[in-house]
């Protein structure tokens, strides 16, 4: 059926003609009827250049409700626990929201974290977040909602660009932008470069003589060009690479991740319209992990894995036809491999054995997607059908000494994953409207989760190569009211359930020696990776925004209650997940006179959340006050100020089984100039 639809709608794209003239833009295929019935959100690239940090890990926290795996961000995070999720789907570090640049997956290959320092705020031209999973256009992922960026375009671009910024700790941080025209088309290109001394993680009464500043050094570019090729069809070109190091405020834990990717679009754009998408990324890891003795004064290496190469392709195909019944169907697929390399088990400073873990999936799906558009309703269902397959798993651990070698081979495994969506919007006149929706959606494990161990100080976390896709089923409910031409009002209640949730679970406590992570000591707990029965989570999601004249502001607030259920591991059944708070709340209040100056405020808060799956270490709540304030010199120069935490607030990222709290997102003053 998705076949003939596809057939049929590329035969009208061949017999559609326009002499209109067309404008090469650079984007994927038009927006569709059915957003009206998302919980949608929209970042601007203005939204992007009032972020004080400059992140965009840290951006997307002014969307309630949406949250990394730790309060930290790049700069001093472990780049393992960058992730995105949303709605209090959380408990494991890797992503359960899908972000999509250009139309191509982002997560990492191999373990599914994000590598945010790759995606420079200048380069980016708008950003979507869906809160609400089962989208059947994208897929496998797609569990918690996801976000799309998209590069920006001509229409938002100079022809030269950037900004030098000074900031505390001897931070540096300059991005560069560049547009040129081709004939029939366009060029840009795009780098970013930032450094810095970092700050101590550990909070000052529970530091040692061991504690240092994290610094760290990230770079960034991006090269595009996008022609028009024949009437109304755009080629789309892409290449982009990242280098990413950083210390985590301890010796032998220095980490290192790097990156390429390339892709190639083709769209066709009318009333019928066309897209053919393929793609390649590259990605390499190192990283050391550390025990620390409990007076902080010693470090030792207790794991090196000085190689974590991994691949990530894909492909997709898909046709759209507007008109009171939109219609797109497509089919994609996704194949990811790599492997750690490690050395572990170190005796007197020197590793005695090695560690090799890896294995290959791949995803296969297809997918279509209808909307009826009325004068008062809008009807939007969606359905895929998804072919996983997870193959050539192994465990290869040998002594250095080169005798002894343990071969641990993994059945291959492969199975169907049936998603969808239904949803509907009503305008029920006077600028209200009111939406609902019910979805599936699911995620297949990462070989990270499958093969992986890891340690976080004293404490170890064994990989699961039986763990299970995870599923998640839920249901919304919303409205939009515009309470005046100057106030919009957006509030949506949400139920969903995640089950099979891959969780870290807390199996015993040093010191012993346990199966896949060797020994731990009495100031750590041993972890395993396992599907929990479900993961369920209820809220509420409300945005209020205002803008009178110059002056803007926008109040938001998030309510996640979300609870582990659980039957075979009754100590966390009722339990919330780990790093999942209860509430999020965000204000902001901008001013801008004529693009000549401008000011803004932003306040967020995050309530208390729990370090561990046994809700036993506490992280407290924080209320933190960033700002930006800008003046423009000429046409061409602005003076740029920021200042992030300004009240030095304490935001406590990470707690040790032995109380040792780790800290994120100090006060940090910047100022710079933008040229364009």
């Amino acid at each position: 059926m998705i076949g003939l639809a596809m057939l049929l709608i590329a035969a009208e794209v061949s017999a559609t003609t326009d002499p209109a003239e067309i404008i090469v833009t650079g984007r994927g295929l038009d927006r569709s009827a059915s957003d009206e019935t998302f919980d949608l959100v929209t970042l601007t690239r203005d939204d992007a250049r009032r972020e004080a940090s400059g992140r965009l890990e840290n951006l997307l926290k002014a969307v309630p409700g949406v949250q990394g795996f730790r309060r930290s961000d790049s700069r001093s995070s472990h780049p393992t626990s960058q992730s995105i999720t949303m709605r209090g789907l959380g408990g494991n570090a890797s992503s359960r929201a899908l972000l999509i640049l250009d139309g191509v997956p982002q997560a990492d290959p191999f373990g599914g974290w994000v590598s945010f320092p790759a995606y420079s705020l200048y380069r980016i031209g708008s950003i979507r977040v869906a809160r609400g999973g089962g989208s059947a256009i994208w897929g496998a992922g797609a569990l918690a909602g996801t976000v799309e960026l998209e590069s920006a375009t001509p229409d938002q671009l100079a022809p030269v660009e950037g900004s030098l910024m000074a900031g505390s700790r001897r931070s540096v941080e300059a991005n560069a932008s560049m547009l040129g025209s081709i004939s029939r088309g366009f060029v840009t290109g795009s780098a970013s470069f930032s450094r810095g001394d970092g700050f101590v993680p550990i909070v000052r009464e529970d530091r040692g003589p061991i504690d240092r500043r994290a610094s760290y050094r990230q770079a960034s570019a991006v090269l595009r060009g996008v022609v028009e090729v024949a009437s109304r069809t755009e080629l789309q070109l892409n290449l982009s690479g990242f280098d990413d190091r950083r210390d985590r405020g301890v010796a032998k834990t220095d980490n290192r991740s790097r990156g390429a990717d390339a892709s190639v679009r083709l769209v066709g754009r009318g009333r019928a319209g066309w897209s053919l998408l393929g793609y390649v990324q590259q990605r390499r890891f190192a990283s050391q992990f550390a025990a620390i003795d409990a007076a902080r004064t010693t470090s030792t290496l207790t794991l090196d894995q000085y190689r974590v190469p991994a691949t990530g392709w894909g492909a997709r195909g898909e046709v759209s036809r507007a008109g009171p019944v939109e219609l797109r169907a497509g089919l994609d697929l996704r194949g990811t491999e790599g492997e750690t390399d490690e050395h572990y088990q170190f005796v007197a400073g020197s590793p005695t054995r090695n560690r090799i873990a890896g294995g290959r999936s791949m995803t296969v799906g297809a997918f279509a997607d209808a909307t009826v558009s009325r004068p008062a309703w809008t009807f939007n269902a969606s359905a895929r059908l998804d072919r996983w397959a997870i193959r050539d798993g192994r465990v290869e651990e040998a002594l250095l000494s080169g005798t002894g070698l343990t071969e641990t081979w993994f059945a291959d495994r492969s199975g169907w994953q049936p998603t969808g969506r239904v949803a509907a919007a009503w305008r029920a006149g006077d600028g209200l409207t009111f939406r609902a929706s019910a979805y599936r959606g699911w995620r297949l494990p990462t070989l990270n989760e499958l093969y992986r161990p890891f340690r976080i100080g004293a404490d170890a976390t064994a990989a699961n190569a039986a763990l299970d896709p995870e599923t998640a089923a839920g249901a919304e409910v919303g409205l939009a009211a515009r309470l005046t031409p100057a106030i919009r009002l957006d509030l949506t209640a949400f139920s969903v359930r995640l089950e099979d949730a891959i969780a870290n679970v807390t199996i015993a406590h040093g010191p012993g020696v346990f199966s896949g992570v060797g020994f731990v000591s009495a100031a750590g707990s041993y972890r395993r990776r396992e599907n929990l029965d479900a993961i369920r989570s209820r809220g509420v999601e409300a945005a209020l925004s205002a803008t009178f004249g110059a002056l803007s502001a926008r109040l938001s607030y998030a309510l996640a209650d979300a609870r582990v259920r659980d039957r075979t591991f009754a100590d966390v059944d009722g339990l919330r997940p780990a790093q999942v708070p209860r509430h999020q709340l965000a204000a902001s209040v901008d001013w801008t006179r004529a693009d000549a100056i401008g000011a803004g405020v932003t306040a967020r808060f995050v309530s208390g959340q729990f370090e561990d799956d046994a809700n036993r270490r506490h992280l407290s709540g924080a209320l933190t006050i960033d700002a930006f304030a800008m003046r423009r010199i000429d046409r061409h120069l602005a003076l740029t100020f920021r200042g992030e935490n300004l009240f030095g607030t304490r935001v406590e990222a990470a707690l040790s089984e032995r109380g040792e709290t780790e800290r994120a997102n100090p006060r940090t003053l910047w100022i710079g100039v933008a040229f364009r």
